[in-house]
């Protein structure tokens, strides 16, 4: 029997959902398909989010072969055979790469002069960014684009298909809205759940749904406080120093099916934002907490994420590391880009050792002066500046 994950699989652009800041009309990636002219291209973005459905539409649309291959799986030898069945061929093959942050660098070589050469297009996908593992010179030929999580007007949109293609189904509000708000912004997750709970009853209430998915995917609240919100407003109540609020937003969270591991993502992200060097306990608790509590799980796991709550609410906040990374990155995406002064490059011509000089000694780190970093001088922050002032014998 057909699921309905796949009897719904978009198989042009127009029946594609979502990803319009890609896909979208007039934008730079469709023209370039509709001109069967693209570049090697990875996607990357959660579960469910059209990057493999894409992939094919694009071979499609472009007239060229389809070879799927899983960086796990993948064998060079098998990626050889392929090029060498087009070595002389007029059209060009489409290799699409699943998973492709698993690439291994030989694997990744092996690409490269194919990739130079324009022999096929090369396609890869990834639930997780794969900037930081492929290499440059694999990014230097290629771009990489991210995808969204499906919107609740997509997923809307999705299911009222779904409903079309069932015959013989009821279906209430309640359990509506759970399918759009319990699936993560995953189409095949809302596609799965009404496929299975199609196959137990014709008639789809919230109960049945909720006997196959009790509580959302990975992340978020299965209703229309969504978890970005409660999130959002636990955060907000850590960073205003209001103890009794942020608990009371932890446990919303909790009492929905918030997940361990998205609740404590949220408060490691939190001590360093936040609170930084004010108090850097902060991070070493919230980290330990975050790895406590995922192997404890519920209900245990409540009172360890109260614990983390009290304490980052109760600490002296500072954002002073945040901003300097941030005004640094803004900087360099804007082209900001010093050659590292010869005395601390590798070979370190004319450097000076500060442990040759007693702990400190003045010496060029920047081509030109740059300011990141302000202290809030609160909390330890203003032991750091002291440190800081002794090391350099300012006084």
């Amino acid at each position: 029997m057909v699921n309905l994950t796949s009897l719904l699989k978009a198989k042009n652009l127009n029946d594609f959902i979502g990803q319009k800041h890609l896909i979208g009309e007039g934008s730079a990636l469709l023209q370039l398909i509709e001109k069967k002219d693209i570049p090697h291209l990875f996607f990357y973005g959660k579960p469910g989010t059209g990057k493999t459905t894409l992939a094919k539409i694009i071979a499609k649309e472009m007239e060229l072969d389809f070879y799927p291959f899983n960086a796990t799986t993948i064998k060079i030898e098998d990626l050889r055979k392929v090029f060498a069945r087009y070595e002389n061929a007029l059209l060009k093959p489409l290799i699409f790469i699943d998973e492709v942050h698993r690439l291994s660098k030989t694997q990744q070589e092996v690409l490269l002069p194919i990739m130079e050469d324009y022999k096929a297009v090369i396609i890869g996908a990834s639930t997780e960014n794969p900037f930081f593992t492929l290499t440059s010179a694999i990014r230097s030929r290629s771009f990489l684009f991210e995808f969204k999580a499906h919107t609740i007007d997509d997923l809307s949109l999705l299911l009222q298909k779904a409903i079309k293609e069932l015959k013989d189904i009821t279906i209430t509000d309640e359990a509506k809205e759970h399918l759009l708000y319990s699936s993560g912004g995953d189409a095949r997750a809302l596609l799965n759940l009404l496929d299975f709970a199609y196959k137990v009853s014709g008639d789809i209430t919230l109960d049945l749904l909720k006997q196959l998915r009790p509580h959302t995917l990975s992340e978020g609240v299965s209703c229309k406080d969504s978890h970005y919100d409660l999130a959002s407003a636990m955060i907000k109540s850590i960073r205003g120093s209001d103890i009794d609020a942020s608990v009371y937003y932890m446990s919303r969270l909790i009492n929905a099916g918030e997940s361990v591991e998205f609740i404590t993502r949220r408060l490691v992200i939190s001590a360093s934002e936040d609170i930084g060097n004010a108090n850097p306990n902060a991070i070493t608790i919230a980290s330990s907490i975050q790895t406590s509590a995922n192997k404890i799980g519920y209900p245990e796991a409540r009172i360890l994420l109260s614990q983390c709550v009290v304490y980052l609410a109760s600490s002296p906040k500072s954002r002073a590391s945040y901003m300097a990374v941030n005004n640094a990155l803004a900087d360099i995406k804007s082209g900001k880009i010093l050659e590292v002064p010869q005395n601390i490059k590798d070979k370190h011509i004319g450097y000076k050792n500060p442990h040759e000089y007693g702990g400190y000694i003045d010496q060029n780190y920047l081509q030109k002066d740059l300011k990141y970093y302000t202290s809030s001088n609160i909390g330890f922050e203003k032991t750091l500046n002291e440190w800081v002032k002794k090391i350099k014998g300012i006084n």
